[in-house]
C-alpha cells in the first residue's frame, strides 16, 4: 500500500518540487501552505509522515507540531534554515522526529521519508504473537499496542520514542553510543546527534520521578535502560 505524506510548506514552488519527487518514489502525496491548512489536512488525510516548514502564514510549524503531538504519533520532520540552530533543537523538544535543513537535496529529502517510514513499518512476526508486556517499577510497556503506562496511566508517546524506549528495553543494561542509536533506531548512517540527546531528554521527562530513574548516561559510552 503506498504511503501518504504531507508536504508543508508556503513557498509553493518547494512544496510542488518535494510533491513532484515523493510521487516519483510511488508515495501519495498532499500539500498544505499555512498552519491553519496544515492541520485541517492532517485530520482530513491522515497522512503516515510529515514534512512541516517551521515558518508557515496565520500558525507556525511549531505551533502546528504542538496541536499534532496532543493526538498523533506519526514521523513528523521539520523543515529549517541553516541559520536556525535553535529552531532545531526547540522542534525536537516539542515532539519532531527529526529536522532537514535548506537548502536540502530531493535525494536527501527521500533517503529521510524512506527510513522513517521503514522504521514505522518494521515488525517481528514472531514478537507480534505474543502479547509481551515488560514491567518495570512503575512502567508497563506493550509491545504489541505501542503504549506505555505509569502506575496505570497512559504516557503519550511519539512514534520514535517508542522506537528509541523499546530499542533500549529489548537491550537492557547495554549502553549504546549516540551514533549507535541514530543508525538503528532513526535508520540513518549520519546525522545530528543532537537529535539523539533532545529524544532521550524528552523520554527522561515522560518516564522518569525523582524516585524511579530508568534511561541511564554511561560517560563516554552511551545510554543505557536499567530495569527496576
Amino acid at each position: 500500500m503506498k504511503s501518504k505524506i504531507l508536504v508543508v510548506d508556503d513557498e509553493r514552488p518547494i512544496a510542488n518540487i518535494i510533491k513532484y519527487n515523493l510521487e516519483k518514489e510511488n508515495f501519495i502525496v498532499e500539500t498544505a501552505f499555512d498552519g491553519v491548512e496544515a492541520i485541517k489536512k492532517v485530520k482530513e488525510f491522515q497522512p503516515e509522515l510529515i514534512l512541516l516548514d517551521i515558518m508557515l502564514p496565520i500558525k507556525s510549524g511549531f505551533d502546528v507540531l504542538k496541536e499534532i503531538r496532543t493526538e498523533y504519533t506519526m514521523p513528523v520532520l521539520m523543515l529549517t534554515a541553516k541559520e536556525e540552530e535553535g529552531d532545531k533543537i526547540t522542534g525536537l523538544e516539542l515532539g519532531a522526529d527529526d529536522y532537514i535543513t535548506k537548502p536540502f537535496s530531493m535525494k536527501e529529502v527521500i533517503a529521510r521519508v524512506k527510513a522513517n517510514l521503514r522504521r514505522m513499518n518494521l515488525a517481528d512476526p514472531e514478537q507480534e504473537k505474543q502479547s509481551k508486556i515488560l514491567k518495570s517499577g512503575n512502567l508497563a510497556i506493550d509491545f504489541n499496542t505501542f503504549e506505555v503506562t505509569r502506575d496505570g496511566e497512559l504516557i503519550n508517546l511519539t512514534n520514535r520514542e517508542f522506537e528509541l524506549l523499546k530499542y533500549m528495553v529489548l537491550n537492557q543494561e547495554k549502553a549504546f553510543g549516540r551514533e549507535h542509536l541514530l543508525k538503528e533506531v532513526w535508520g540513518y548512517e549520519f546525522g545530528d546527534l543532537r537529535t539523539v540527546d533532545v529524544t532521550v531528554r524528552r523520554l527522561r521527562e515522560k518516564l522518569e520521578t525523582d524516585k524511579d530513574k530508568y534511561i541511564i548516561t554511561k560517560r563516554g559510552v552511551g545510554y543505557y535502560f536499567r530495569r527496576t
